[in-house]
Formats: structure tokens, sequence, C-alpha cells
């Protein structure tokens, strides 16, 4: 019975009542109880969809992960902007990232962070969850992106996960 009662996934609760507060024509008691309705009703139609719940290990450790991103996000964009103003050619690479991450969220995480990064796009993941393939817009060498890519976001991921 408390089963049914509880949020089976708190996170995406939490997120769906601080979305319907924010679609709603200001907060009152009907948003809140709709808001809360809506947090409760659609996780427990999906969980279906949710065979493992998301896990860390520290989820303090999140929040400088996000800001990491958000400024590579910023500094990439400058430096891709820069490489087509100035008119000299890129050098794009294809790379086999070898994967130390062994938890699907975050390779997951690995790899929309590195396709929301300008200048990189992970193109794949092989089926035993081990490589990842990276495009990389302008690079000397394979080494230089694995490197950049392991101490940059994978330490901090594995830092998280495991």
């Amino acid at each position: 019975m408390l089963d049914r009662l509880s949020f089976p996934q708190p996170y995406l609760s939490l997120i769906l009542f601080a979305v319907w507060q924010f679609l709603s024509d200001g907060v009152s008691g009907a948003s809140v109880v709709m808001g809360l309705v809506l947090a409760w009703i659609i996780p427990q139609l999906t969980r279906g969809f949710w065979p493992d719940p998301p896990f860390f290990a520290r989820p303090w450790k999140l929040p400088p992960y996000l800001v990491l991103v958000l400024y590579d996000i910023l500094v990439s964009s400058v430096s891709v902007a820069r490489l087509i103003l100035s008119g000299r050619e890129p050098k794009p690479i294809l790379v086999s990232y070898p994967l130390e991450l062994t938890h699907p969220l975050a390779i997951s995480m690995l790899a929309s962070t590195i396709s929301l990064t300008p200048g990189t796009v992970s193109a794949d993941v092989s089926d035993d969850r081990t490589l990842l393939l990276i495009h990389a817009l302008d690079a000397e060498s394979d080494d230089e992106v694995i490197n950049a890519i392991r101490t940059r976001y994978e330490a901090r991921l594995k830092e998280m996960f495991q």
C-alpha cells in the first residue's frame, strides 16, 4: 500500500511540480494541488519505463559538474567561432573512446556532455558499452581528445556514480 502512495521517481516528480507551477497562471491553491497530483500520477503511470532508478553515490558532486559543463560550453563556443572566423581549416577526427564508466546513466551523461559541448559530438556507443565513438571538429590526435574527456568529465562522473 505504501509503495502505491510513494513517489517512484522523486526527481521527476519535483521537476514536474516545478514546471507545472511555472506554466500555471500564478501560484494558487489549485495549481499547487494540481501540480502535486501530476507529480504523483505521471511517475506512477510511467513506472514500467524506468527499470533502474537514477543512482548517484555522491549527488552533491552534480552541481559543480553542471557548472563545469556550462563553462566548457561557453569556452568551446568561442573557440569554434574563432576557428570558423579565422578561415583556418579544421582537423576533424573520429575517436574510439574506451569507457571506464559502467553505469548506463553515467555513460548517457558523458555522451550528452560531449554532444552539448560545441566542437564535439558523441556518435555511437558500442553494444557492450565499452567504447564511445566521438567526432571532434578540430584535434591533433586521438590521445588529445581521450585525455581531455577522461580528466575533465569521466573522472568526475565516476566520482558521482561509483
